[in-house]
């Protein structure tokens, strides 16, 4: 066999050890599937094999679930053949699964899991189909069915014998939210059976097959009963009724994973183990065949993992370490910075006008190191450590030696243009001047510089130490070397880069900007601003329009406004908004959630309302929503972000679509059950969101217009993720 070895001992207990070569981490593949089948007829026939033990050969775990990289590409569940037939295959090879697994369940011997590492979807699968569960003392190994995460739902048993093992009740939270277990939580749930030492996992699995080893699972007894009963006993119905109320207050019917994971559970407790499967594997084919599924599978997990590892990064430079880097400006973007640095390891100067500014940024890096300390995810010792990399100062002697300068100043040119100056005379020939901008374009900031080719943008997301996605700028003679080193070192810090090309607002703030704008104009359309966030929410986005804007601070809006309005000149085009923003910014004095007035007024207390003098200011003229209008709504927020990605790609802004969609969901919190904007175009198709996007352009202004490239694909019959770019990427 190419994924298993198998032992006998003298007692005829066979350690059958997972170990798929040139892999660090187990899943479930086609063959690994065929040589389980495989295995199970071996132990059900051969007379000198009395039990199995299940264990792997890898350090790392027992096993990552399904290989989401065959199943995104179909060729594990046949998706490529689409419609009917597509929907069949789905089935027939999710059934494949489920039926191999049962097969093992009921070859006759008893089987047990030692499991030496984490188990997660399928792995965990593979271990609820073995009649015993032993899991090592590790605090790192993780137990769970995490496919909600993903768009998909457990589809080799997990949404059936989970709820058999520990009741609908228990086993629904975890389905439903994809929530990883402690070997500790797992076992006072009842999902293993015994916790031992990590090194005597095998031992005693085999000690329980040799003196108490049962081959029925319990399920299997006549006189089983499911925990806490079945869905219409009187407990366990609530436990339906109230979990479907939440799911729609919590997903708003975004994620058909979810509620399919309800109907799996609700019917397969209703009929015998063999009849569960099989709905669970028509709901699997089901969920797996939607496009949020493929969204999701795509971003969240493919193109996340191949991002993550440097996917964009030019080839043909060695890889850079810096070992050294200045952050010039100690505000909170700076101090963040400084401390995801100190957390990599890198030696820090954190640089400000005055020694005032510069120490209270080290002391709002202390904050986060006492953060992580109290919540057991640092020690005191290694908080300290990570502190001791961080220098503050006002010296611009101490950025010699510096194999990289982020700047993260104030957004204004002249700031930005004088720390620049400053810091690269005392830069060395190959260091790299990376600038944290956002709303202002980069070209026009490198041309202060006197290394243009090694000048960069480099874009972080507050807070810093939460936010996963750094956007990388290519200035227009920003060469590929550094773009090597930048993604380097974002690498290092552990966050994900995407690459894009200069544009104002870039890809991330241009179309994030979108969002915010068009709960604007709703609102000096007259809608009111409860109904503007309340859908803006039911999206699938992280906060409503106006809360969002909020959020970033309406002076900042304001600003980059005024600024926008010098660069282009004659050619700005101001429009009711702007008016709003100025009268809420100069007038008024509402700045947002930072000085507790905005569009909501907030108390002290952390809780907020609407601003009762909103309906003096912009007078409400739509105070009720019908599913029309909601509909609509829903379809200008999602859609006036999405016909801005497209801009990006037609403009060579953002040049790969799994960018432009990591970068969305990653960086501004577009709605995830999407799979990113660009996956939302292809959900809904090309020619189709061309269409809606006339008649929206038609209603409410050319903002919507579609890009002639999009016009192009959708008379082509184009995907953009079916290109030979994207293909090739």
């Amino acid at each position: 066999m190419n994924n298993f070895t198998v032992a006998i001992d003298d007692a005829g207990i066979a350690l059958i050890t997972f170990d798929v070569p040139g892999r660090s981490m187990n899943t479930l593949t086609a063959d690994v599937i065929r040589e389980i089948g495989e295995l199970t007829a071996r132990i059900s026939t051969d007379a000198a094999i009395k039990g199995a033990v299940f264990t792997s050969g890898k350090a790392s775990g027992f096993c990552a679930g399904a290989d989401l990289g065959e199943l995104g590409g179909g060729s594990l569940t046949g998706t490529g053949t689409g419609g009917e037939a597509g929907l069949r295959a789905l089935f027939d090879a999710c059934f494949t699964l489920n039926r191999t697994f049962r097969a093992l369940e009921t070859c006759g011997k008893p089987i047990a899991a030692a499991l030496n590492g984490l188990a997660l979807g399928g792995g965990l699968e593979i271990a609820l189909a073995c009649h015993y569960r032993v899991v090592g003392d590790n605090p790192k190994i993780q137990l769970g069915l995490p496919e909600a995460k993903v768009g998909l739902l457990p589809g080799a048993g997990g949404t059936q014998r989970l709820p058999r093992l520990i009741g609908a009740m228990k086993a629904l939270p975890l389905l439903l939210e994809g929530k990883s277990l402690s070997p500790q939580e797992a076992l006072a749930l009842g999902i293993v059976h015994q916790i031992v030492p990590a090194e005597q996992v095998v031992a005693t699995a085999k000690e329980w097959i040799f003196t108490k080893g049962d081959a029925v699972a319990p399920w299997d007894r006549k006189e089983f009963k499911i925990p806490g009963g079945g869905p219409y006993s009187p407990g366990t119905s609530q436990v339906f009724v109230m979990g479907n109320a939440m799911l729609r207050k919590q997903s708003f019917g975004n994620y058909p994973a979810q509620i399919n994971i309800m109907k799996c559970v609700y019917e397969g407790l209703q009929v015998p183990i063999d009849a569960a499967l099989r709905i669970e594997s028509r709901y699997f084919a089901k969920t797996a065949s939607t496009p949020q599924a493929r969204g999701m599978i795509r971003t969240l997990f493919l193109s996340m993992d191949q991002l993550g590892k440097g996917a964009g990064r030019p080839a043909g430079f060695a890889k850079s370490e810096a070992k050294k880097v200045a952050v010039l400006g100690a505000g909170m973007m700076g101090a963040g910075i400084a401390y995801v640095q100190a957390a990599a390891g890198i030696k820090t100067v954190l640089l400000d006008t005055t020694q005032e500014a510069a120490d209270k940024g080290l002391a709002h890096a202390r904050t986060l190191v006492e953060k992580s300390v109290k919540r057991g995810k640092l020690t005191k010792e290694k908080g300290e450590a990570r502190l001791a990399l961080i220098e503050p100062t006002t010296d611009y002697a101490l950025v010699a030696g510096s194999d990289l300068v982020v700047e993260a100043v104030f957004e204004d040119r002249a700031i930005k243009a004088d720390v620049t100056r400053k810091a690269e005379a005392r830069l060395a020939e190959n260091a790299v001047f990376g600038s944290n901008i956002s709303p202002l374009p980069m070209t026009g900031l490198a041309e202060v510089s006197v290394r243009p080719e090694q000048f960069i943008g480099i874009h972080f997301f507050s807070p810093v130490d939460r936010m996963g996605l750094v956007e990388i700028i290519m200035g227009e003679k920003t060469n590929q070397e550094t773009l090597a080193k930048a993604i380097d070192y974002v690498l290092r810090i552990k966050k994900t880069p995407i690459v894009v090309n200069d544009s104002r607002g870039f890809y991330t703030s241009r179309c994030f900007g979108t969002f915010v704008q068009e709960g604007l104009e709703m609102l000096v359309e007259g809608i009111a601003p409860a109904i503007i966030d309340n859908v803006g929410r039911a999206t699938g986005m992280p906060r409503g329009p106006l809360e969002m804007n909020d959020d970033v601070a309406l002076d900042l809006s304001y600003k980059v406004r005024e600024q926008t309005r010098k660069d282009l000149g004659d050619a700005y085009r101001a429009g009711p908004v702007d008016a709003l923003i100025a009268k809420m910014v100069t007038e008024l004095g509402r700045l947002g959630r930072k000085n507790g007035r905005g569009f909501y007024d907030y108390a002290a207390d952390g809780t907020k309302k609407l601003w009762h003098g909103l309906a003096d200011l912009v007078p409400v003229k739509v105070a009720e929503a019908d599913a029309a209008l909601i509909e609509e709504i829903r379809t200008r927020l999602l859609y006036r972000q999405a016909v801005e990605a497209a801009r990006c790609m037609a403009e060579n802004v953002v040049t790969n679509p799994r960018e432009a969609d990591v970068g969305a969901i990653l960086g501004w919190g577009f709605a995830p059950w999407t799979g990113g904007p660009i996956s939302l175009i292809e959900g809904v198709g090309v020619a189709r969101f061309v269409e809606i996007c006339d008649g929206l352009a038609q209603r409410h202004g050319a903002r919507f217009a579609p890009p002639r490239m999009l016009r192009d694909m959708a008379a082509r019959g184009e995907r953009f993720y079916d290109t030979k770019q994207a293909r090739a990427a």
